[in-house]
């Protein structure tokens, strides 16, 4: 047998009984599979045991002569579909699990090419290929080898190619977050997208501003944090137009980009700061996002913007009490150094009003409380605007990166705006209580913009086994719920 061959497999997927006595339901693909062996496919899977439930796989070998591995995936019921519940469409997640699943079991038996059964969603199951196979390995010698996964068939490529740039979007921001802090800089960060969206056309520019930009931007909120590392900060800045109308105002992304977070003088416990590489989440998100997008040529305006520096103890490092001030003229009191990611996106929300946005969405892995409050359920949105919330809980419900709505009350803003020695303090005062409502407050605090919403991602920043189709790591969450996102809101032609 030639040896390409034995190393060329096929994932297919196999819906559950709704009943125990109904007879087996094969996707499209299954089905036509199964005709070309005679019916053998049905029958061994028959034979193996009982009906395979959802997420379960088994496989089987020399059934066909073009794929002489072939693994079959449970994709729960084929009644599945948005449940209300759960907030999510169960029917592409089990076919992302699923995929994935087989996926990674091909490349186990280090199979290398693999066809996939689009199940009915081409572009959840590319998106569960794509995902699934993803591990960051960089600095190894030992790898798994690498598995390339087609559609099988040809009927719905577009879809597929579609989930393959959604996938493939969150899996750069789960490679940056994952990167150990002394390779991904701010520097490398900006070079990163700079070597990306070189050859995007002139509708996509890449401006890397540099610390004698921030100053004369008067960000000094931002410079506070970055002055107690040797590594310079850099303020990236990404413009794609997309639109017909270049006049449009533009969706401005703003990412929270700390590339590592000791604490600072407030110094974090050691236990877990390694972690702490992927505090530039939000930065890694959003410039993510805009590059898919550009890649998809979705016909909308949009502008990423990402603060980018160490927060880091040297001596000339923020020090508790100190009171720095931001760009729009508001005086802050640092009562906790670790509380910087709040101090970069404050210059950062600033700066993003310049450009008339249509709407500002900002992300950070912001606080320990929104691990707390949501854990990896769903990352925290708190917003001035139902008609965003309504845009980013719809596209969640279609990724399965969910999102949650949190409370913007002026209950919390009182909190941050009564400090001792200046306009504001970057923490709550209660300094236990609600610390992820708090943070948010104080971002309101540099926002005019009638559409706004702050997504805290500090609970879904990482994954042990809570997304069955990422593997344990960096999750470059929610990287898709953006992308779909904006894609909405391409589409949607109310003018604000």
């Amino acid at each position: 047998m030639d040896l390409q061959l034995q190393r060329k497999g096929l994932v297919l997927g196999v819906y559950e009984k709704e009943k125990e006595e109904e007879s087996l339901t094969l996707t499209n693909a299954g089905d036509a599979v199964d005709n070309a062996v005679l019916g053998k496919l049905r029958d061994q899977l028959a034979r193996s045991g009982p009906s395979l439930k959802k997420g379960k796989s088994r496989i089987f070998y020399g059934l066909h002569e073009d794929f002489p591995s072939i693994v079959v995936v449970g994709l729960g019921k084929k009644s599945a579909g948005v449940n209300q519940h759960e907030l999510w469409n169960e029917a592409k997640e089990n076919i992302r699990a699923a995929v994935s699943v087989g996926c990674r079991q091909m490349q186990d038996m280090e199979i290398v090419q693999v066809e996939v059964d689009p199940c009915g969603d081409a572009q959840a199951a590319a998106e569960g290929a794509v995902l699934g196979l993803f591990e960051y390995n960089e600095m190894k010698k030992k790898k798994k080898k690498a598995v390339t996964t087609h559609l099988h068939g040809s009927s719905e490529i577009t879809a597929w190619e579609k989930g393959v740039l959604y996938a493939e979007g969150q899996n750069l921001a789960r490679h940056l977050m994952e990167a150990p802090a002394n390779y991904i800089t701010p520097t490398k960060f900006a070079e990163t997208f700079e070597q990306r969206l070189a050859n995007m056309g002139s509708n996509v520019k890449v401006f890397t501003r540099s610390k004698q930009w921030i100053e004369e931007q008067q960000m000094g909120a931002f410079l506070s944090v970055a002055k107690g590392s040797e590594e310079p900060p850099v303020f990236l800045e990404i413009h794609y137009s997309g639109s017909s109308d270049a006049s449009q105002p533009p969706l401005v992304f703003v990412g929270k980009g700390v590339t590592f977070d000791s604490g600072g003088i407030s110094l974090k416990p050691s236990s877990g700061m390694d972690a702490m590489r992927g505090d530039m989440g939000g930065a890694a998100t959003v410039c993510s996002a805009i590059t898919t997008a550009a890649k998809l040529k979705l016909p909308i305006n949009i502008i990423s913007l990402a603060p980018l520096c160490e927060n880091m103890p040297n001596g000339r490092a923020n020090k508790p009490g100190d009171v720095v001030k931001a760009k729009n003229g508001k005086t802050i009191q640092v009562d906790n150094t670790d509380a910087e990611g709040r101090l970069l996106l404050a210059d950062a929300l600033c700066y993003a009003h310049s450009f008339n946005p249509r709407a500002i969405v900002n992300a950070a892995t912001l606080t320990g409380a929104m691990d707390v409050a949501l854990g990896s359920a769903a990352a925290g949105v708190f917003t001035n605007s139902s008609w965003l919330w309504t845009h980013l809980q719809e596209a969640s419900v279609v990724t399965g990166d969910r999102v949650w709505r949190m409370p913007l009350f002026e209950h919390y803003s009182k909190q941050v705006t009564e400090s001792a020695l200046a306009d504001l303090n970057n923490i709550g005062k209660y300094s236990r209580s609600g610390g992820a409502c708090t943070a948010a407050a104080f971002l309101k605090e540099f926002v005019t913009a009638p559409h706004w919403a702050h997504l805290d991602i500090a609970g879904v920043m990482s994954n042990k086994d809570e997304v069955p189709y990422l593997r344990k790591g960096m999750s470059g969450r929610p990287t898709r719920t953006l992308i779909e996102f904006a894609a909405r809101l391409s589409e949607d032609k109310q003018t604000i």
